[in-house]
């Protein structure tokens, strides 16, 4: 049963109608994994403490740069050289004392993220390579955990929820080779703040979504967005036949 003071702070969308009582009590019992705490992952990890997520388990490797905080608001100037997770933790215990975080400040290979997938309820893809995104999906597909996958470059996004009870596509299936214009990076390529941000924010949602089984979460759709226009386009994905990693049939 909720607290008084829980009742409180997550008034606003215990109002919602479908979401109520039930979808917070749901959402302060799940758990969910954020890998990568840099512009993506900043902004998803805070909305998801902030809306009141019961466990949050923290995934980076990497030091907080002068460069990144241009956009990945977890961070501040008095965290230059800490550790990305480190960081994101304290700003997340500082936001929401309530919510268990759980951090892993290193690097994973994908034996170590398979162990990691083990009891979550939902896993955030906000990482920057493609050998690790791979990894991860691979990880999600065999313990049967969903997917929230985002990616943001220049001023362009694109979102997906890849759930494997549901048979959706997975990440390999929408980019079978890491040899597209989706593998530019910022560092090479440039961000608008702004785009990760609403990404990650886009990320929370869905992740919200099935967490608190409230609205219709992305399944099986990819959303592009481009914020230089603000044009968007959402498409039907399906398996790919023969694809390595989910073994859709030919």
């Amino acid at each position: 049963m909720l607290s008084d003071s829980e009742l409180q702070r997550y008034g606003r969308q215990i109002l919602l109608p479908g979401f109520d009582v039930a979808g917070q009590e749901r959402l302060r019992a799940g758990t969910a994994l954020v890998l990568g705490l840099g512009g993506l992952g900043s902004s998803a990890a805070l909305y998801l403490a902030a809306a009141g997520v019961g466990k949050l388990r923290l995934v980076d490797g990497d030091a907080v740069e002068l460069s990144n905080l241009q956009r990945q608001i977890a961070h501040t100037e008095q965290d230059l050289g800490c550790n990305k997770a480190e960081s994101a933790a304290a700003a997340i215990r500082q936001h929401n004392a309530l919510v268990a975080v759980d951090v892993v400040p290193r690097q994973l290979d994908e034996t170590g993220l398979a162990a990691l997938v083990l009891d979550v309820d939902v896993v955030l893809d906000c990482s920057d390579n493609y050998p690790i995104r791979y990894a991860l999906n691979r990880a999600c597909l065999a313990r049967g955990v969903p997917l929230v996958s985002a990616a943001a470059v220049r001023t362009e996004g694109q979102l997906t929820v890849i759930d494997p009870a549901s048979g959706t596509a997975c990440y390999r299936c929408l980019y079978p080779r890491a040899d597209t214009d989706a593998a530019l990076s910022c560092s090479e390529s440039g961000v608008l703040g702004p785009v990760v941000g609403v990404m990650g924010s886009l990320q929370a949602l869905e992740a919200i979504k099935c967490l608190a089984d409230f609205g219709t979460p992305l399944r099986g759709k990819l959303l592009l967005l481009d914020f230089a226009t603000l044009e968007t386009r959402r498409l039907s994905v399906s398996p790919r036949p023969g694809c390595a990693d989910c073994g859709a049939p030919l």
